[in-house]
């Protein structure tokens, strides 16, 4: 709807042009509103791709050092914790598991062994059952590391995101501008009657 009201606006600037009732306010609003276009259509768009590819690089490289420093270990269950089953991380889950809350025994990276609390990918745990469990590199348990698919999920809806803030502060800025300028318009037309006022009606006034 703003391009078609921006294409408008050049159309009736372009017709305006050489009218010799032309104001210099409708100049300067058909140009505006062209200004405003050619932004919205050429700048927005490269503001979202540049944070688009920003975020892209940033979250891949998240994605390298996670997929680097976090480490899947087999853990066996202890004993189940009392409680509901909990949702997994939605950063970083790639499938709908359902999580439940374990007391668990497993090895670390290092060799250490470890002993503790933990979420288990399992619908009903049992003591013995094995499950995954991610852990930093002294063993201790870590969330899942984000995947190439959700990263680039993120920087796409980050450059959208800045394409449509950039977009709207475009149009911002011209409602603002155009409202000024009706303004001070208003103005100059009402210190225009305030003066005219006196002698408006007055035979051979003028004259």
């Amino acid at each position: 709807m703003r391009a078609i009201g921006g294409l408008r606006a050049f159309g009736g600037l372009w017709r305006w042009r050489h009218n010799p009732l032309r104001r210099t306010t409708d100049l300067a609003e058909g140009w505006l509103a062209f200004a405003a276009l050619v932004l919205i259509l050429v700048a927005a768009p490269l503001i979202g791709a540049v944070v688009g590819t920003t975020a892209q690089g940033a979250l891949q490289q998240s994605v390298r050092d996670q997929q680097e420093n976090r480490h899947r270990v087999r853990a066996t269950v202890v004993k189940k914790v009392d409680g509901s089953l909990i949702a997994p991380d939605p950063e970083t889950a790639t499938a709908p598991d359902r999580q439940s809350r374990v007391v668990a025994d497993w090895t670390g990276p290092d060799g250490t062994d470890r002993h503790g609390t933990v979420m288990a990918n399992l619908m009903t745990p049992r003591p013995g059952d094995r499950f995954t469990l991610w852990t930093d590199g002294q063993g201790r348990e870590v969330g899942r590391p984000l995947d190439s698919a959700t990263a680039t999920a993120h920087a796409v809806l980050a450059g959208f995101g800045a394409t449509v803030l950039a977009a709207g502060l475009v149009e911002g800025g011209r409602r603002l501008i155009l409202w000024r300028m009706v303004r001070r318009r208003y103005a100059r037309w009402d210190h225009a009657w305030d003066e005219a006022g006196p002698d408006w009606g007055r035979t051979g006034a003028g004259s």
